[in-house]
C-alpha cells in the first residue's frame, strides 16, 4: 500500500510542477486586455487563469494529504529490535574449516592436521 501511495505522490509531484510552469505570470493578461486574440482561446476569453489555478489547488492539497499519510505510514512501520540486537544479527555465523575426504580438518597450506594425543 505505501508504496502505491508514493507512486501516486510522485505523480501529483510530477503534475503539480508541470501546471505551475504551464501558467502563465500575472504581467501576462496585460496584453489580453489590449486584444491580443485572447477570445478565439479553448477556454475563452476569459483565459486558463482559473481553470488552470484551480485544478493547481486541487493537485497542491492532494499532494500535501499524501505527503501527510506518508510520513504517517513511514511513523508506524519501525523495527521494534535495538540497533544492538540488528548489527548482532547481521554478522556471519563461524567460517567453515574446510576438510579433507577423509574428514581430517585442513591447514591454510593445505596438510591435514594430525590429532595428537
Amino acid at each position: 500500500m505505501q508504496n502505491v501511495l508514493l507512486a501516486i505522490h510522485v505523480l501529483l509531484a510530477v503534475g503539480l510542477v508541470g501546471l505551475v510552469l504551464i501558467q502563465q505570470g500575472k504581467g501576462a493578461d496585460m496584453g489580453a486586455a489590449f486584444g491580443a486574440g485572447a477570445s478565439g482561446t479553448v477556454f475563452g476569453s476569459q483565459g486558463s487563469g482559473n481553470f488552470l489555478s484551480r485544478l493547481t489547488a486541487y493537485i497542491a492539497a492532494a499532494f500535501f494529504a499524501s505527503s501527510l499519510v506518508l510520513a504517517y505510514l513511514s511513523s508506524q512501520a519501525v523495527d521494534e529490535r535495538s540497533i544492538v540486537d540488528r548489527i548482532e544479527s547481521s554478522q556471519p555465523a563461524a567460517p567453515v574449516v574446510p576438510q579433507d575426504v577423509s574428514g581430517d580438518a585442513l591447514i591454510d597450506g593445505g596438510a591435514p592436521v594430525v590429532p595428537q594425543d
